[in-house]
């Protein structure tokens, strides 16, 4: 019986009718993470990237006081042009519900929304996590939280390069949730494709996270489980070199005064300038890839 508070496109629901592969996919991207019209442009291939793999992509936000699972090609250009668009956490849910406002999900509710729908797989770019200076602020993405709790594989190229790195990893093991590294032994570090620090899982082929989901499942585990895939070589920017421009971009928010929700957006978007481009279109291809190998594991997880 189809949840009371979710709306299910066409595709999406034949796909769920059918068995076929589905793959969640986030909207804050579109509203909060990119430019117009190179949010709409990626929101797109990204669907499309995912076809041609032959699974299906359920693009995820809340419109008219439920979760829309499949957006139309109107609802794309809503959350990438409207000003009202408000990122919606687990905290803010209920009320943006309630309110019938319009709300981009992030990691955490795009987690919440594909879990009630029954999708097992959501691709993301990099999720959440303990911020820098954290031993001053305690600010930790309730991303982390939200992967201890439900039970959906997210595909993401690792932790946003902006935190804390290693201390996320800390809290991932703490709750328990799997970090494993796709055909890698450090964790990835989103714009970069390594890290220095060492991961204790790894994957060399989307039938192995699937049989480990299945697994999963039959333990009733509570959690998600966390596939970290490199950008490809090609597109990333060094560590050395990003760390000094992450540097820059904390000290120009914390002299704006930005805090908490508006801390990430804030970063990404000055990252982009003080590349001049170059980080935006490392964000957009390593998305790319991540849908891929989303496809992928969701088409193994249906066929085992």
């Amino acid at each position: 019986m189809l949840h009371p508070l979710l709306s299910l496109s066409k595709e999406v629901q034949e796909a769920l009718d059918q068995g076929k592969a589905i793959v969640a996919l986030e909207s804050t991207i579109i509203s909060h993470g990119m430019p117009y019209p190179k949010n709409v442009e990626m929101a797109e291939k990204t669907e499309s990237i995912i076809r041609q793999a032959g699974a299906v992509p359920a693009t995820i936000a809340i419109i008219d006081g439920k979760f829309k699972i499949g957006l139309e090609k109107e609802d794309l250009e809503t959350l990438a042009t409207a000003k009202d668009v408000v990122k919606v956490s687990r905290r803010d849910l209920a009320e943006v519900i309630a309110d019938k406002k319009i709300g981009a999900t992030t990691v955490t509710t795009t987690m919440i929304g594909a879990h009630l729908a029954g999708i097992k797989v959501f691709v993301t770019g990099g999720i959440g996590g303990v911020h820098r200076g954290y031993q001053d602020h305690m600010d930790v993405s309730a991303d982390l939280e939200e992967l201890a709790q439900t039970p959906v594989t997210v595909v993401c190229a690792g932790a946003k390069a902006i935190l804390d790195l290693p201390r996320t990893l800390e809290y991932l093991e703490t709750k328990g949730v799997p970090v494993v590294g796709y055909q890698t032994d450090y964790l990835p570090a989103f714009f970069s494709s390594t890290s220095s620090y060492k991961l204790v899982s790894r994957a060399n082929s989307p039938e192995e996270i699937a049989k480990r989901m299945k697994v999963s499942d039959t333990l009733g585990l509570k959690g998600g489980l966390l596939v970290t895939n490199p950008i490809p070589k090609e597109f990333e920017i060094p560590n050395e070199e990003i760390e000094k421009i992450i540097d820059q971009a904390i000290a120009d928010e914390e002299a704006a005064g930005i805090k908490g929700k508006e801390s990430t957006p804030f970063l990404l978007a000055r990252i982009v300038e003080l590349t001049e481009g170059r980080s935006l279109d490392s964000n957009i291809q390593l998305v790319y890839n991540n849908a891929k190998l989303g496809a992928e594991i969701a088409l193994a997880y249906q066929t085992k």
